[in-house]
């Protein structure tokens, strides 16, 4: 019995290893928005109960993070990446080279000590801060829209701004809303930034469900396993203990019979003595009587 809590114990450490930790992603913030990234990087803080970010996670469990939402910890070039297409920060956040870092425009004496581009800092990997997550489709779709939404000569630049002047002209009493609606290119470059992968989101939930009735399959199999084998031992055991009982019955029986022998055997020799004893006695008394006569 206790070989198997042993099993046991080895078997959910284990278990625990392959399924990784349990995140809560619902105390969460995504940055720049939970539907937009830059470049196919965002920023992921935890959340306290007052609903503010707080730094969270040190460099495994940012990595953990980062894949239960389905996507991979940001490398240092992908993050200078999305700086130069304009991530700015102003906290510090786990990468995949281990060691923290903050994306800086602008410089700012609050934020990675006034310092620009990327801040880096080399602190333990024990240290708390926020991750930054990388999705590589996201990335591509982005690169995708960048080079679709490009004009390809001057010309077709030069029809599109025609046509939106002539809209502007003929709807004198047209709204704001409706004048911006009919200039599609300036809502393209405020929706270029990124588009964070909301699939990964949904896909993470799968994922993670996944990997867990894998981890219970797997832990079901070498509980039976264990089970059986045990039975199979105590099984093996009670046989070898009744051969052992019925050798050493076979032995007693042996020994009986050796001594049941042996006491016949003595019998027989006194009751011959005692025969023979009997005749000397006659034939004295036969010898006393003849004599006598």
């Amino acid at each position: 019995m206790n070989m198997i809590w042993l099993c046991l114990t080895a078997v959910m450490s284990f278990t625990s290893v392959i399924c990784g930790q349990s995140i809560d992603t619902s105390h969460i913030r995504v940055f720049p928005a939970m539907n937009q990234s830059i470049a196919g990087v965002f920023q992921v803080s935890s959340l306290n109960h007052l609903n503010q970010p707080q730094y969270a996670f040190n460099a495994s469990e940012a990595r953990s993070l980062c894949l239960s939402l389905g996507v991979d910890i940001a490398s240092k070039a992908q993050v200078k990446n999305a700086l130069n297409r304009g991530l700015e920060t102003c906290r510090y956040g786990w990468i995949d080279e281990h060691f923290a870092v903050i994306p800086r425009i602008q410089s700012l004496s609050t934020c990675g000590q006034g310092r620009t581009g990327l801040v880096p800092w080399r602190a333990s990997v024990t240290k708390q801060f926020d991750a930054y997550c990388f999705n590589e489709s996201d990335a591509v779709i982005q690169l995708k829209d960048a080079t679709t939404t490009s004009p390809l000569n001057s010309s077709d630049h030069s029809e599109q701004t025609h046509s939106t002047q002539t809209t502007q002209s003929t709807s004198s009493s047209s709204s704001p809303r409706s004048s911006s609606s009919s200039a599609p290119v300036p809502r393209d470059k405020e929706v270029e930034p990124a588009r964070y992968v909301g699939s990964a989101i949904r896909s993470a939930g799968g994922k993670v469900v996944l990997i867990t009735s894998t981890c219970g399959l797997l832990l079901a199999a070498i509980i039976l396993i264990v089970y059986l084998k045990s039975r199979r031992i105590g099984s093996q055991s009670s046989d070898m203990k009744q051969q052992q009982e019925s050798i050493e019955t076979e032995d007693w029986t042996c020994v009986k019979s050796v001594e049941q022998t042996e006491e016949d055997s003595q019998d027989e020799e006194k009751i011959q003595v005692a025969d023979e004893d009997n005749e000397v006695s006659l034939n004295l008394s036969d010898s006393d009587v003849t004599k006598g006569s």
